[in-house]
């Protein structure tokens, strides 16, 4: 037997699974689940994601077998409803949408309507007599099939239509009536003729192989590729596609076509929200072409249907225990569902939908953690609007608040520019305004700070597209006047008519749909109890040591009200840069001997120990590394002449003389030179120096009450020798000043940067208190690439499946990856309980986090800000574990100090 290719809804049984949403699709996946359930589902088929894959390996050809099997559920659809497909008396007709097995709104390619023709238009029209329904079917049908299929542009359609309303002196397409469309069609027909050189396809089943073509081919447009790419999507798995039956919301007064979700996605409470239009198909809502109504409005003009709808909140969420998005049609008083998934929600929501559902008994704490994407906390951690600048400022024009947050920036009209600014230049700050976005706007949406459409509702693409990436949006505002041509829009005042060009300033409140007309300051957000409650609950499953990367006492402070367990990395040479600090480290570099190097050190040491003794202040009782210097000492001297003159003037030394030792330590590849442990092997003053102002600090931190852990980090290590050298410095200064006696603990480790170390792990561990990965060092080492420079061209080798992350962001688990879990197991064969941890800024990724945990790491450290998306990372592993072996996951850090205690 062959491939099986396509199942019925009622064919497949709990659906609702990892396994069968990558199979058919989370769409054909979750209608068959609703199926299942008791839901009023159109009846349909599904063919799944495997033929979209053979699809392509075929050379965008059906594989074999694939047509005997959709015609063979087209039969036994046909025969279930008593309707045939092109049938001149009762015709059937059908949907051909997509589904990837996560939901990609907007992405892909969807038909309504197939199976229309003059014939079978003209059989719907006397069998429902409603002439003017089924005529407006067909001209949607027509429009949408010549778009999507046989790729006329959507504009010249919408151009057809607009003049004929314009003729008619209508503003609504609902006001044209039957004739008025069927002229609309046949002008249709002669441009598609006009455009494609064919005439418009009339065959059904000729209409639902091309329909399902062109779903297949969807799953590789632009727009898809750039959103599984923003979304770290993978691009091999293909699409689904669903056919349907139709249900036609089009069909008058007592039809209609709505989105709705079971809860507020933007601010999570429980309440109905969604929109609807009356005499309407599916696409019109989202599409944002017309302003749709609030949900509520239904059930004073279907009472019945409303009844229902709210009991359908109910059941989803029962049967799901998550946010539902749910798209329905009415036919003539009768409620339909043709899709459900989980809602595209804001962070605060989520935070919110999380711990309230918990409350309601819907879910455990357990999956109430699961419930929220780590990295949808960033948007916790966004700025907001100056309140007191806000109250000062004039609102120019209001809108409807379709995903919260701020965003200040310059004003642009098309996604294309959006892009082009900032890749010309990555800290342009920019805000897309448009009539309505779209699915090809994905890329300017994506580097956009907040979007601003005059059109749309609360489910539009705008809308839900902005809710899901975490930007700030005001759709509808109908205050605005855009001229996308022109690059402007205006806005009526009072005083007259204000205008704002491409470039300009503006300002947006999406909590409040609300835009100022000039720049505003921007505040630190403040959390909310439930970021609280969560981040409690996560604690108590999560197994992995948070830690941050801080340099600075406010740093720290920001990370410990995060909820950090320590300092992961402090970097030492950034103190260097500050005012006399640079003057006196250009010293030592400049000096000729170890005296002038020691001389200019102890004008570095108080400066240091201040340093790291407020670092102490902040995280006593929590352990911090402090790694040594590592960059190359070229960095810390001028390059410009008039700085050298300058530098020369002020530490008595000729040009000529600090010329020639910026040339004597010019580096060929300075992150293979010079640097790290090398430094103090060659210069030991420098470790010494280092070494000192941290036991220093130590002290005078636990003369004044505190309780300092410093662990001291080497780094560049590639032989345990070069390590041992440092670590006899360190130890040397340890026993001058008494530190054991005075009851300071102190460990002094290494960071693994390089394959050797790696490699040589075992014999590093016989010496090191601790080892540290710097992944982002490791990284470039195992690759060989340059992180400076791999950007130019890492982009296309993610499009062009070379590679499917890129492995500075997200760690390469199958070379990286290998190389770390090598040296996890060669150190802990030599000490079980060696502590190894993670510092770079994988250490905030939360697919890196979940590596981390599963071979096995102490701790990770990131940003202060990412500290949260961490500490929620590190729980969902351990639940994750928990949920595969089927036993319960080790409790986090807290919880055994909670124990012991």
């Amino acid at each position: 037997m062959g491939k099986k290719y396509v199942y019925s809804f009622e064919e497949v049984k709990h659906a609702n699974t990892e396994e069968w949403q990558f199979a058919l699709g989370n769409k054909g996946a979750q209608l068959s689940e609703m199926t299942a359930i008791g839901l009023p589902v159109p009846l349909g088929f599904q063919i799944t994601t495997e033929a979209c894959r053979d699809f392509y390996v075929a050379g965008k050809k059906w594989p074999a077998g694939l047509e005997s099997q959709v015609k063979q559920k087209l039969a036994e659809l046909e025969k279930k409803l008593g309707k045939r497909f092109g049938d001149k008396k009762d015709p059937l007709f059908v949907s051909v949408r997509s589904g990837s097995y996560v939901s990609m709104p907007g992405m892909m390619d969807t038909v309504l309507n197939l199976g229309m023709n003059d014939d079978t238009a003209a059989a719907f029209a006397e069998k429902t007599g409603n002439k003017r329904g089924a005529v407006d079917s067909y001209r949607r049908f027509i429009q949408m099939f010549g778009d999507v299929v046989m790729e006329v542009e959507h504009a010249r359609f919408e151009e057809i239509l607009h003049r004929k309303k314009d003729t008619k002196g209508v503003q609504f397409d609902t006001e044209l009536t039957a004739d008025d469309l069927k002229e609309v069609i046949d002008e249709y027909k002669a441009m598609v003729k006009k455009e494609t050189g064919k005439l418009f396809p009339t065959d059904p089943w000729q209409q639902l192989k091309m329909g399902i073509d062109a779903v297949f081919s969807s799953w590789n447009t632009p727009r898809a590729v750039s959103y599984r790419r923003i979304n770290k999507l993978r691009g091999d798995a293909g699409t689904g596609v669903t056919v349907q039956s139709m249900v036609f919301g089009n069909m008058g007064e007592t039809s209609g076509t709505g989105v709705s979700f079971t809860r507020n996605p933007a601010t999570g409470k429980k309440e109905h929200y969604g929109e609807f239009l009356i005499n309407a198909q599916g696409e019109d809502v989202v599409a944002g072409i017309r302003t749709p109504k609030p949900i509520d409005e239904l059930g004073k003009l279907l009472p019945a249907v409303y009844k229902q709808l709210l009991n359908v909140y109910g059941l989803l969420e029962k049967h799901y225990k998550d946010l539902q998005d749910f798209e329905f049609t009415i036919e003539n008083n009768k409620l339909y569902l043709l899709q459900t998934r989980s809602g595209k929600r804001t962070a605060h929501a989520a935070m919110k939908i999380a711990v309230d559902m918990e409350k309601e008994g819907l879910v455990t704490k357990e999956q109430a953690v699961m419930m929220v994407k780590p990295d949808q906390l960033n948007q916790l951690l966004h700025e907001q609007l100056d309140p007191v600048a806000k109250k000062e400022a004039q609102v120019v024009a209001k809108g409807l608040p379709a995903s919260p947050g701020a965003a200040v920036g310059k004003v642009v009209f098309t996604a294309e520019r959006a892009k082009q600014l900032v890749d010309e230049d990555p800290h342009t700050k920019l805000i897309l305004v448009r009539l309505e976005t779209s699915p090809e706007d994905i890329e300017g949406i994506h580097v956009a700070q907040g979007m601003l459409t005059s059109r749309g509702g609360m489910t539009s693409h705008c809308a839900v597209v902005a809710r899901g990436m975490g930007k700030c949006a005001v759709v509808g505002c109908g205050d605005i006047s855009i001229n996308e041509e022109g690059k402007f829009f205006t806005v009526k005042m009072k005083g007259g008519e204000l205008r704002f060009n491409e470039m300009d300033w503006i300002s947006l409140d999406g909590g409040a749909g609300e835009v100022f007309g000039k720049q505003l300051p921007l505040v630190e957000p403040r959390m909310s109890g439930d970021f609280g409650i969560l981040m409690k609950w996560a604690d108590e499953f999560r197994r992995l040591g948070i830690r941050t990367n801080a340099d600075t006492p406010k740093d720290a402070q920001v990370a410990k009200d995060f909820g950090v367990e320590g300092i992961g990395l402090c970097r030492t040479e950034h103190m260097f840069f500050e005012g006399e600090r640079i003057k006196a480290m250009r010293e030592m570099i400049l000096a000729e001997n170890t005296e002038g190097r020691k001389k200019a050190l102890a004008k570095l040491l108080p400066y240091q120990k201040e340093d790291f003794k407020g670092l102490f202040k902040v995280m006593s009782g929590k352990p911090i590394i402090v790694r040594f210097l590592d960059p190359p000492l070229h960095e810390f001297l001028p390059k410009e002449e008039c700085e050298i003159k300058a530098l020369a003037e002020e530490l008595g030394f000729t040009v000529e003389k600090i010329k020639q030792v910026i040339v004597s330590l010019h580096e060929f590849n300075p992150m293979l030179g010079f640097r790290g442990c090398r430094l103090g092997v060659v210069y030991p003053e420098i470790s010494e120096m280092q070494a000192r102002a941290i036991f220093e600090a130590a002290i005078e931190a636990k003369q004044e009450g505190f309780d300092p852990m410093p662990e001291i980090e080497v780094p560049n290590v590639i032989t345990v020798k070069e390590f041992r050298l440092i670590k006899e410095i360190i130890s040397n200064v340890a026993k001058e000043l008494d530190i054991e006696g005075r009851k300071i603990h102190y460990k002094v480790g290494t960071m693994i940067e390089f394959p050797r170390a790696c490699i040589t792990a075992d014999e590093l561990a016989t010496e090191a208190d601790f080892f540290s990965f710097g992944t982002n060092d490791l990284t470039q080492t195992t690759l060989g690439f340059s992180r400076d420079d791999a950007g130019k061209f890492i982009p296309l080798y993610i499009e062009r499946g070379a590679l499917e992350q890129d492995p500075f962001q997200t760690i390469d688990q199958q070379g990286v990856g290998k190389l770390m879990i090598m040296a996890v197991e060669k150190g802990r064969s030599v000490k079980p309980h060696l502590d190894i941890g993670i510092c770079g800024e994988h250490g905030g990724e939360p697919a890196s986090v979940e590596f981390c945990h599963r071979i096995g790491l102490s701790n990770v450290s990131c940003s202060p800000f990412r500290v949260p998306i961490a500490r929620l990372a590190a729980a969902q592993a351990a639940i994750k574990e928990k949920m595969k072996a089927g036993k319960a996951a080790p409790k986090g850090e807290r919880a055994k100090k909670k124990a012991k205690k």
